[in-house]
This record gives C-alpha cells, sequence and structure tokens, in this order.
C-alpha cells in the first residue's frame, strides 16, 4: 500500500513543530517496516497535485490542505478534514453540547477563558484567562481587534488538569498530569496549580473522549479535562492528532494499525 503522511504547518504547531514531527516519522516506520511504501511531505507543498497513494494519514489544517482532501476520490484519509473542520473551538463547542459532553460551565467565580473560535490555536494569545468579568472584557475586545470575531467563553473550573490521548476504535487511551514532568506549550496550567490528583474513573473520561471523537468525526485525537476533588470532571479541550509526545510509541503502533482496520 502506498501511503502519504501530511505535515502539520508550523503555524499550527506553536512550540510543536519537531514533537509532532515526531509522531508522524514513528507511524512511517511502523508502516514501512509491515510493507507499506511511505512518503512524508508538508502540507504547503504541492503534494496536492499527484496523489497517488491509497491513505492518506494527515496531521494538515491549512484551508487549501482541507479542500483539497475533500476533493480526492477513492483515498482513505485519517483524519478526515471534515473531522479536523469541526474541531474548531465554537463548532466543536456546539458538538460538544449536542451530544452532552460535560464542559466547563458557563459563569464561575475563579476567572473566565476565552479562546479563539475559528480555528486551532496558533499562538497563546488565542488562549487567554481572564481574572474577572472586567478583564475579560478587555480581553475580547483585544481580539476582534486582531480580526477575530469567534470567540468562546467559559468559566474557569478548579481541579486537576489531566491531559488525555486516544486512537479511536483501537482500544489506546492515555491521560497524564502536565504538572507533573513540566511539559507545557503555554504554560496556561499554572491557573489550576500542581496536581492533587484526585480520583476518577477513567474508563467514563475513555468513553466520553471516545463518543466525542465519532461525533466530530476524527480517529487520532487528544485533549484536555479539568478532574474536580469529587472526581466530576469536565472537558476542555479536544483536538486533532495531537503529538503523543508522552506516549509517543505505543500510540504510533495503534495508529498504523488503523492501515490494516
Amino acid at each position: 500500500m502506498k501511503v502519504l503522511m501530511i505535515q502539520r504547518a508550523p503555524r499550527f504547531s506553536p512550540n510543536s513543530v519537531e514533537k509532532d514531527l515526531a509522531i508522524l516519522e514513528a507511524v512511517a516506520a511502523r508502516l514501512s517496516a509491515s510493507g507499506h511504501t511511505v512518503t512524508i511531505c508538508s502540507e504547503i507543498s504541492q503534494w496536492g497535485l499527484s496523489p497517488l497513494c491509497d491513505c492518506i494519514f494527515s496531521m494538515g489544517r491549512e484551508p487549501e490542505t482541507l479542500e483539497r482532501l475533500k476533493a480526492l476520490k477513492g483515498v482513505k484519509i485519517i483524519n478526515r478534514p471534515e473531522g479536523i473542520e469541526n474541531c474548531s473551538r465554537s463548532t466543536l463547542e456546539d458538538i460538544m453540547k449536542h451530544i452532552g459532553t460535560p464542559i466547563a460551565p458557563q459563569e464561575g467565580d475563579h476567572g473566565y477563558w476565552l479562546k479563539r473560535g475559528d480555528a486551532a490555536a496558533q499562538s497563546e494569545e488565542d488562549v487567554q484567562f481572564a481574572a474577572d468579568k472586567i478583564q475579560l472584557t478587555e480581553k475580547i475586545r483585544a481580539m476582534e481587534q486582531r480580526g477575530i470575531s469567534s470567540y468562546t467563553v467559559s468559566a474557569h473550573v478548579v481541579g486537576d488538569l489531566v491531559k488525555f490521548y486516544g486512537v479511536r476504535g483501537t482500544g489506546f487511551f492515555r491521560y497524564y498530569y502536565p504538572t507533573d514532568d513540566g511539559d507545557t506549550k503555554f504554560s496556561d496550567e499554572a491557573h489550576n496549580g500542581s496536581a492533587r490528583h484526585y480520583a476518577f474513573e477513567a474508563s467514563v473520561m475513555q468513553t466520553e473522549a471516545e463518543r466525542l471523537a465519532e461525533a466530530v468525526g476524527i480517529d487520532v485525537y487528544g485533549g484536555d479535562c479539568i478532574v474536580r476533588s469529587d472526581g466530576t470532571f469536565c472537558m476542555i479541550d479536544f483536538n486533532d492528532w495531537p503529538s503523543f509526545s508522552r506516549c509517543r510509541e505505543d500510540a504510533a503502533e495503534a495508529i498504523a494499525s488503523l492501515v490494516e482496520d
């Protein structure tokens, strides 16, 4: 089988370009070892002019990339471009509400989170914490001045920040506390402080993540949850194809298995 793997454009991999490429290379190594012919290219290259392949693994998020993928017929694509578009924050929030995913409330006493709604975060300015409504209003105004009119607002939830990673339908699911190893993208974890490791049902989190992945339409996913002291949790982020840097080798095995499946 001929497999094309598309690397994500740097602007959609803030502080994670090498990590995102590493998971693609790990998957490619396993596919090559299984006898498949694998090519890795960037999404800003001219791959769309001659997609002579049977399967495409794409981390691409550029609008042009997604449109090219939609136009292809008879090619298996992981993740599908329609699913990637559904990961834009505003659309994602609508889907989460529709299927009953536990999410953060709109109001609270511990501050607010303002997030860009039209696309995935490209810089720390796209995800901002506001201590109160006055500061929130100021940050919304600044975001609009940047030309971003689509955004979401949710209340800050006190609890442990937990990052999770999964490959839908394979049984692969892992979760980690970023404050345990200090591996962070924008240091937003500081608002929740060091993890207390509150007890919670990991199987329930996995079930909710798999339900959301199916509704969104992606197979390779990751996200963030806040686990409260009573063990309940809310999902605060969900995205297509994270870097899996904490569990890269196991994730690569699960992702590669999607070709055979």
